[in-house]
């Protein structure tokens, strides 16, 4: 049986009505357009060709030609994990996973490493053949630095490694730092690292001055960095003479991680100069200074001085510290490798109060005026700040109060008894006012002490009260605020008078053996005990 043929239905010419509409349309006018629109098409089109083949063969961010610029912008051997190139909305790359390695010591951990790199510049810079990109985005920048002076970072950073670098030939318009972190090992204990939050550096070109904006942490001790300003040209022979300014706030510092202080101080100033040697100022303020267990204490400082960029050196002309209502001024040094500290001080009609309040827990002992120089001494890191800190100096004292109504109570009481008043003069003024005199007796503290391992010591300390004097040697240790001090007391009238009652009778016997010729009594005395339990005792056996 024979099937019916089958036969395909014919073309659907009305399915695309008006794209055959428009391409008849387009034929037509090309059919009908003048010869010289003709010429202009093919025209364009062949400059069009020829402006993609010169594109590719001047295109800037081949990976080919990236890695050997990185390499020598940053004097390393550099390796990709990831690589490709952006055309829109900017023409640039994008690299990932990148690993740098000094060239000078191939055999060492890498240098650094990036997470992310973005380069992006302008169609309008490369159709013209600048030499200039409009952005350069880094995120995770990771910088290993071997430890200060060893062999490691020697060869990490060589003698005349500066001139590796002097700004790049290729103008950068903006480079970003984001999300990094700068990591310098040390010989012994944890790396000091260095979060940076954000670097922005702008017209970062070889042979122009660059402007810079930083924010980061700080590492020791632990605080939060903002600065701006400008640097350069650099210059790569000669690197440290490279021109740099600016203006920072150093703030939430935490005192405590220098050694046994503690406060949260801000700080605010400019710098300008040089990388070898920058002109420093600043304010300071410190509204809870203490010295281990004092009490916290408001300090305000200003601070002129120069910072030495190769070793991180500092010459301070000045610095002017302000505690309470007390200034107290000082020049010094904090330099070498490790850093040492050295101050002289000098402190002019100071209160007493102020300048013990941040050493001392409890109540000041004494209040009233006070002159002070001396010289200090700050030793390495290690132990607590108390043992680093070494001082020896002058101190007078003229006019102090005992600030404990009880002791000051005791001690004029026995001044009225040294003067040979064996009852205090007690009654009213012409204003009916009271006339004890035994109320706010003044005395007298001078004398030159030495402070070292946290240990005052002194050869002598001369005590006034009116009607006696005591010459005191002996320490005073700061931990556990131990005082062990001996020395004579000489007084106006014999020694009955240092007692009352039956006590004062017993020792009239003795008067005479402790007589000196034309003076009163002079005694051996002992001062000792610990914090609420100072005591003063007639020490007869002692010898001198």
């Amino acid at each position: 049986m024979a099937h019916p043929s089958i036969s395909a239905p014919p073309p659907d010419t009305t399915s695309h009505p008006r794209r055959g509409r428009i391409r008849r349309e387009v034929r037509s006018i090309w059919q009908e357009a003048p010869l010289w629109v003709h010429v202009a098409i093919v025209a364009a089109g062949a400059l069009l060709a020829v402006a993609a083949v010169f594109i590719s063969a001047n295109w800037p961010y081949r990976h080919r030609k990236i890695a050997p610029m990185l390499e020598d912008v940053l004097a390393s051997q550099v390796t990709f994990t990831g690589y490709h190139r952006t055309y829109f909305p900017h023409p640039g790359f994008v690299a990932t996973g990148i690993t740098m390695r000094r060239k000078s010591a191939p055999d060492l951990p890498p240098l650094g490493h990036v997470d992310t790199m973005v380069v992006a510049g302008t169609w309008s810079d490369l159709l013209m053949l600048r030499q200039r990109v409009e952005l350069v985005d880094i995120t995770g920048l990771h910088i290993v630095v071997p430890p200060i002076g060893s062999e490691a970072n020697h060869r990490d950073f060589p003698p005349g490694s500066g001139s590796d670098f002097d700004g790049p030939d290729t103008m950068i318009a903006r480079f970003m730092v984001h999300k990094s972190l700068l990591e310098i090992q040390r010989k012994e204990g944890k790396p000091l690292s260095f979060p940076i939050k954000q670097l922005e550096i702008r017209n970062l070109h070889r042979g122009e001055a660059l402007t810079y904006a930083v924010e980061m942490q700080n590492a020791l001790p632990n605080g939060h960095i903002l600065a701006h300003g400008s640097m350069g040209p650099i210059h790569g022979k000669n690197f440290l003479s490279t021109p740099v300014s600016g203006n920072y706030a150093f703030t939430q510092v935490n005192l405590h991680d220098v050694g046994d202080i503690s406060g949260t101080l801000d700080a605010r100033g400019v710098f300008k100069g040089t990388l070898e040697a920058m002109e420093v100022e600043a304010d300071t303020i410190t509204q809870d200074f203490a010295v281990t267990n004092g009490r916290p204490t408001p300090v305000e400082g200003i601070m002129r001085a120069t910072l030495y960029g190769e070793h991180g050196d500092l010459d301070i002309h000045s610095i002017d510290l302000k505690i309470r209502e007390t200034n107290i001024h000082a020049v010094g040094s904090i330099k070498g490798d490790p850093k040492l500290t050295n101050f002289d001080i000098t402190l002019e009609h100071g209160r007493a109060e102020d300048v013990m309040q941040p050493f001392v827990h409890d109540e000041v002992p004494i209040a009233g005026s006070v002159w002070l120089k001396g010289h200090a001494y700050v030793g390495p890191p290690g132990d607590g700040f108390i043992e680093r800190l070494r001082m020896t100096g002058t101190l007078n004292v003229p006019a102090e109060k005992v600030t404990d109504k009880q002791a000051e109570k005791n001690l004029s009481a026995f001044s009225e008894r040294a003067k040979g008043d064996k009852k205090p003069n007690t009654g009213v003024d012409s204003n009916n006012k009271s006339t004890d005199a035994t109320k706010d007796v003044l005395s007298s503290l001078e004398g030159s002490t030495k402070l070292e391992n946290g240990v005052v010591s002194t050869s002598r300390l001369t005590f006034k009260v009116p009607g006696a004097q005591a010459t005191m040697a002996g320490t005073f240790k700061f931990h556990g605020e131990v005082a062990h001090l001996t020395g004579n007391l000489r007084m106006d009238t014999d020694i009955s008078h240092t007692a009352t009652g039956l006590k004062s009778f017993l020792l009239k016997p003795l008067a005479p053996f402790f007589k000196k010729k034309n003076a009163g009594a002079v005694v051996p005395i002992a001062v000792t005990g610990t914090p609420g339990h100072y005591q003063v005792t007639q020490d007869i056996t002692h010898n001198k």
